[in-house]
C-alpha cells in the first residue's frame, strides 16, 4: 500500500491560484473525488495535502479546506502540508495558532524566491521553531540550489526538512553529475530526507523506465531507503505522465529492493516523519 505525501488538489471557486494562469495545462479545477477515484485503484491508502501556493491571505482558508476533506466518511486525507512565510515576524504566533490534528508539516516554495530568502535571520530563527512541534518543513528548491537546503539543514539541526521532487533534476538536460554531487552533500545531513516524486515532469516528454533509473538509483544510494517518502506530485505529474504510470515506474524502479525497504519508502518511513 503507498501513502501519497505530494497531493495538490485544487478548487476555484473556494480559493485563488495566482499561479495557475500561467500554466494552462493544470488551469482547472482537480477535485479529491476524482483523484480518489484512481488512487484506490493503484493503491494510494494514506495521503497528505501538500500546499498549493494559494494567495497569502487564503493559506488559512487552504487548511480549513483541508480540514473539511479529512472529515468526510472514508476520507483518503491524513492531514496538510501548509504554505508559511517563515520570513515574516507574525510566524510564531502563526504557529501557535495551528490545529495540529490537521496540519502536519509546513512549506514555503523556496525555488520561486530570491536565493537569500532562506538565508534571512529571522527565517531562520522561525525555522528552529519548528524543532520542538516535531513538524517537518518542505524544501522546494531547484537543483542549483540545493547547497541552500544543506546550509538551512545545518542552521536548524532539530528540524526534519524532506526535499521535495529529487531536488528538481534536469533530467531532459541531462545535468546528472552537478545534481547528484549536491544531493550527496544534502543527504549527509541526517536532519533531510528525501522525496521521491515528480520525476517524470522533469524529463521533457518521452520518458521510459530506463531515462529515471539513474537518478532513483543515486538518490537510493545518498539516501537510503530509511529517508525515502513518495509522492505522486498529483496533478503536475499530468504535464509529462499519469499517476497510474508513476505509480508503476515506481515499483518497478524498486522492485530489486526487499520487501522491508519498498514498505519503508512508500508507506512507512511518511507515517514515522510526518506521525500520521
Amino acid at each position: 500500500m503507498i501513502f501519497d505525501t505530494h497531493l495538490h488538489l485544487i478548487d476555484r471557486s473556494r480559493l485563488a491560484y495566482p499561479w495557475l494562469a500561467g500554466v494552462p495545462a493544470l488551469d482547472r479545477d482537480w477535485r479529491y473525488e476524482e483523484y480518489e477515484s484512481l488512487a484506490r485503484r493503484c493503491g494510494i491508502t494514506d495521503v497528505l495535502h501538500m500546499e498549493v501556493d494559494v494567495a497569502e491571505d487564503q493559506i488559512g482558508a487552504e487548511t480549513a479546506f483541508v480540514a473539511d476533506l479529512m472529515a468526510r466518511p472514508g476520507s483518503l486525507i491524513r492531514g496538510a502540508i501548509s504554505s508559511a512565510r517563515p520570513e515574516a515576524a507574525g510566524f510564531a504566533a502563526w504557529l501557535d495558532a495551528q490545529d495540529r490534528g490537521v496540519v502536519k508539516g509546513i512549506r514555503r516554495v523556496l525555488h520561486v524566491m530570491p536565493d537569500g530568502l532562506s538565508e534571512q535571520p529571522l527565517f531562520r530563527e522561525n525555522i528552529r521553531r519548528l524543532g520542538p512541534t516535531g513538524l517537518p518543513f518542505d524544501l522546494c528548491l531547484l537543483a542549483r540550489q540545493l547547497p541552500l537546503g544543506a546550509a538551512l539543514a545545518d542552521a536548524a539541526p532539530e528540524v526534519s526538512f524532506v526535499l521535495d521532487h529529487c531536488g528538481v533534476p534536469d533530467i531532459a538536460g541531462g545535468a546528472f553529475a552537478p545534481w547528484a554531487a549536491a544531493i550527496t552533500d544534502l543527504a549527509r545531513r541526517p536532519n533531510v530526507s528525501l522525496k521521491l516524486s515528480g520525476l517524470p515532469t522533469y524529463t521533457g516528454g518521452g520518458w521510459s523506465l530506463e531515462t529515471l533509473r539513474p537518478w532513483v538509483a543515486h538518490v537510493l544510494e545518498a539516501f537510503g531507503p530509511a529517508r525515502l517518502v513518495w509522492g505522486s506530485d498529483s496533478p503536475v505529474v499530468t504535464l509529462q505522465s499519469g499517476l497510474a504510470e508513476w505509480v508503476a515506474a515506481s515499483h518497478a524502479l524498486l522492485a530489486d529492493l526487499t520487501t522491508a525497504e519498498r514498505t519503508a519508502i512508500l508507506s512507512g518511513n511518511a507515517r514515522r516523519i510526518w506521525g500520521v
